[in-house]
């Protein structure tokens, strides 16, 4: 289907063995309780959270890599980008405005867990939702994080609704996995 899919595919495959340098990046942050936590959570239909920070932080981390961006801070930015702990598809009053909300909780959280967290990495999280929310990402490092957030989401919305592109998707795994190339 093309190299980003590919790239979202091998994201259901990483381990520390193949992923080194990913996770070289992120691992500090990706092995918390909080992160790890994301697991039961719901994200695009049958897609937990965790899955889905980790296929934008993996995909946002290729991109930059091969374009000699800060892909440290672009994963790390990405892999934090919905960290947030409810479940925003519950019919509470409060989760109706979620997609404007989330970013500033995802900051929040973020500070918190990563005190060390820069200004770059902060308006990359902040503003992962445009064009939903007003302000456009400043950055490269943001465009590429926004986009690889709607490349996934709109992936793994396929997977939830066509039972023929989730069997493609679950055929792909298995044969990145047969061939070793995660």
């Amino acid at each position: 289907m093309g190299k980003l899919y590919d790239i979202y595919i091998k994201s259901f495959c990483l381990t520390q063995e193949n992923a080194k340098d990913f996770f070289d990046c992120v691992g500090d942050l990706y092995f918390t309780d909080e992160v790890q936590g994301l697991k039961k959570f719901p994200q695009h239909s049958t897609i937990d959270r965790l899955d889905h920070i980790t296929s934008v932080a993996y995909m946002s981390y290729v991109y930059a890599k091969k374009h000699n961006m800060d892909y440290r801070k672009i994963a790390r930015a990405a892999l934090l980008h919905d960290l947030y702990y409810y479940d925003w598809h519950e019919n509470e009053r409060w989760h109706r405005p979620h997609g404007y909300k989330h970013p500033r909780f995802a900051m929040n959280n973020a500070r918190e867990l990563y005190p060390e967290i820069s200004k770059f990495e902060e308006k990359i999280i902040l503003r992962h939702m445009w064009p939903l929310t007003v302000i456009p990402p400043e950055s490269k490092g943001g465009f590429v994080v926004c986009l690889s957030d709607k490349y996934c989401a709109a992936v793994e919305l396929l997977r939830a609704d066509r039972e023929h592109f989730r069997k493609k998707f679950e055929d792909a795994v298995k044969a990145f996995k047969e061939n070793e190339r995660c």
